[in-house]
């Protein structure tokens, strides 16, 4: 049985994900610890449950949601595993830190490819790569069949849908994605988005001002 664990991380509270099971494995998603403080907090997280990481995985690659893959990587000695088409935005991603005033160091490891359907495995549990582009070209939805729950990235809020207006967004490619990639999901579906309080399919269905499905 998987269990997710959500904190809020870096001056534009980010939602970094650890999803574990009984046994202690585990993948870190979006790892957006900015400030020392942070990432001593995930790692004590870690310590405490006893954790042993087997995946960096990244939804898509907005410097908020990447703040940590270096200290990350270091820590547990892991690769960043992103959609193919995020490349360009992780290697963008200091420059824009710099205009947010917001420095940071980069992850500068191997590149392993995220593709559409491709089974996650956390000991006997599964979870699967959902391509939802739209907020960004790669952006990855993590789905759990089993337990009825889905890390959205910035796809889809409590209320609200991911915006369009940075490079690589497109608001029609956006509403698709959610339209045939998570609308199909059953009503019960946890949405533990990348920013804000957790959802259903169910309750954005009924409720998101921006879906018209």
């Amino acid at each position: 049985m998987l269990h997710v664990k959500a904190f809020t991380f870096n001056p534009i509270q980010e939602n970094t994900y650890i999803v574990h099971n009984e046994k202690g494995d585990c993948v870190i998603i979006d790892p957006g610890c900015y400030f020392d403080e942070e990432k001593q907090q995930l790692s004590q997280f870690m310590a405490n449950q006893g954790l042993k990481p087997q995946m960096l995985l990244n939804t898509h690659c907005h410097l908020d949601h990447v703040f940590g893959n270096k200290y990350v990587a270091d820590q547990y000695q892991l690769e960043l595993h992103i959609h193919p088409f995020e490349k360009e935005l992780l290697e963008l991603a200091p420059a824009s830190g710099l205009m947010y005033n917001i420095p940071f160091d980069n992850y500068q490891g191997p590149l392993h490819e995220l593709k559409h359907q491709q089974i996650i495995k956390i000991g006997n549990d599964e979870l699967c790569c959902l391509h939802t582009p739209g907020h960004s070209p790669g952006s990855i939805s993590f789905y759990c069949a089993k337990q009825h729950f889905v890390i959205s990235g910035d796809l889809l809020f409590y209320d609200s849908v991911g915006r369009t207006d940075l490079p690589g967004g497109d608001m029609t490619t956006l509403l698709e994605s959610i339209r045939t990639q998570v609308m199909v999901l059953p009503d019960e579906t946890l949405v533990y988005s990348g920013h804000g309080p957790e959802t259903t399919i169910g309750r954005e269905r009924s409720e998101n001002p921006y879906l018209n499905l």
